[in-house]
């Protein structure tokens, strides 16, 4: 049995491959309280922490904020497991060391650089490589331990977790997968997430990750200090842009086996340290609270957009964002550019040439991103820097001049782009600037931007006169006055 409180609690059922299990069920809602029991009776009544849990449980509370933050913002659940978390052997630095992959930004081990960056997608590994060996550092800021800032990965994967689960320490993970579905198993159950869909699982949450399909590649945010939310709407009003209510959060399910061996990697400051215990860290039979994983379909995102004149800030298309505490200000947001209609007048409508206080890191899940006809692909990734000037390509600058004014509305489809957008300037890692996949001939794409300016043409803005108008009103009042 399960709910939700504050928003919906309708269990909705999923079909996976045969491979898999084939049915899953989530509850709905963004933020709020869910409760969930995979055996009937599991939870206890009137009380997080009773001295007789039902069945023999162990009540275990996992905080992901300060006991003492205000109840609008405390974020916590209690798990009734049947063994606790703490019963493992010590932890070890996990040999080999996984030298990719970091959350500490300096000068020792990252270098600035003011040029746009493009990368082609990552191929596969030819070994079996699981998601935690197949993940790797790209850019990032700040320090996990000062508990400020935030670090962006990628990942390519050909083999499923196997007798092993992942922790991390240091911070939420938001999770793109950008070609094969992902199994991720939860201490509060199973999600399935699939390309065009995100999951974050917070900060502290022990999770696997399965490749139903094979090998897959994606992109990972992650996020110091801090939880991910849903923007405020403002002038927007009640409704638009992300929908608490199309946000999936595991049931419960559990495993009751003996797994001699097992592995608990966890990531702490960066570096990944590994202890061993003898059963399955998925055993929460029941849990409730507001501190859960979660998964969202970016196809069901309602876009905003501009409906007279001039491009819409892509700040209109944010799904979720983890905000500093400067009001308006992001330590990270996560911004889609989905499907949509494009109907402004008198407007040059691909993204305009900017130079932003933010630094935007792209990707591309499907089809083409609208401000690049070409060298942007799938699975790449691109990185402009704060103040680093950015924006259409030569080949979509002209076809957009091309259309002229009389083009009337178009749709931007079969196409799905991303961009994580931060307000700390980000630290490259080296591997990223040395990497075989780096596009070194990236700015080429704005050198054959060619100047229009010309003092014979007159170009009016819209509702504008032109100038010579206005002398022939000049005139004739001048004529009736004198005659």
């Amino acid at each position: 049995m399960s709910h939700s409180e504050d928003g919906g609690g309708v269990a909705i059922t999923k079909t996976s491959s045969p491979e898999w299990p084939e049915d899953l069920e989530y509850m709905t809602g963004f933020g709020n309280s869910f409760s969930s029991e995979a055996l009937a009776g599991a939870l206890p009544e009137g009380q997080n922490n009773p001295l007789f849990c039902p069945f023999g449980l162990y009540a275990e509370q996992i905080s992901g904020t300060a006991f003492t933050s205000p109840r609008r913002l405390n974020q916590r659940s209690w798990f009734y497991r049947i063994k606790p978390s703490v019963t493992h052997e010590p932890f070890q630095a996990r040999k080999p060391r996984h030298d990719k992959i970091l959350s500490e930004f300096n000068q020792d081990n990252c270098s600035f650089t003011p040029n746009q960056l493009r990368w082609r997608p990552a191929d596969f590994p030819e070994s079996p490589t699981d998601f935690i060996d197949g993940m790797y550092t790209m850019c990032g800021a700040g320090s996990s331990f000062l508990r400020h800032g935030f670090a962006i990965h990628m990942y390519a994967a050909n083999k499923s977790m196997e007798s092993c689960a992942f922790c991390n320490a240091d911070g939420d993970f938001l999770l793109v997968p950008q070609t094969g579905r992902l199994w991720i198993t939860t201490e509060c159950g199973r999600l399935q997430v699939s390309p065009g869909e995100i999951i974050v699982v917070p900060q502290g949450f022990r999770f696997s990750v399965g490749l139903p399909d094979g090998p897959s590649r994606g992109y990972v945010a992650e996020v110091f200090g801090t939880h991910f939310q849903l923007p405020d709407l403002g002038p927007i009003g009640a409704n638009g842009l992300a929908s608490p209510r199309d946000f999936y959060v595991p049931t419960a399910w559990y495993e009751d086996e003996a797994h001699l061996g097992y592995s608990i990697v966890q990531k702490f400051g960066g570096d990944l340290f590994t202890a061993k215990q003898d059963f399955s860290p998925f055993n929460v039979v029941a849990w409730h609270g507001n501190y859960v994983p979660y998964k969202y379909d970016l196809s069901k995102f309602c876009p905003f957009n501009t409906v007279l004149f001039d491009h819409g800030d892509p700040s209109i298309n944010t799904v979720l964002t983890a905000p500093t505490d400067k009001p308006g200000v992001a330590l990270l947001d996560f911004v889609i550019f989905p499907s949509r209609w494009v109907a402004a007048e008198h407007t040059f409508c691909p993204p305009y040439y900017h130079r932003n206080c933010m630094s935007e890191f792209m990707g591309l899940i499907n089809g083409r991103y609208e401000a690049k006809a070409e060298g942007f692909l799938p699975g790449g990734a691109t990185i402009h820097a704060c103040m680093t000037p950015h924006g259409p390509d030569n080949t979509t600058y002209e076809k957009a001049i091309e259309r002229g004014e009389d083009a009337g509305p178009y749709k931007i489809k079969d196409a799905l782009a991303f961009m994580f957008e931060s307000s700390l300037l980000p630290h490259i890692c080296t591997w990223s600037l040395e990497s075989p996949y780096r596009d070194a001939d990236y700015y080429q794409c704005w050198i054959g931007l060619k100047s229009h300016f010309s003092t014979e043409n007159v170009f009016c803005l819209p509702y504008q006169m032109p100038f010579e108008f206005f002398y022939l009103i000049f005139l004739t009042r001048a004529l009736e006055f004198f005659f």
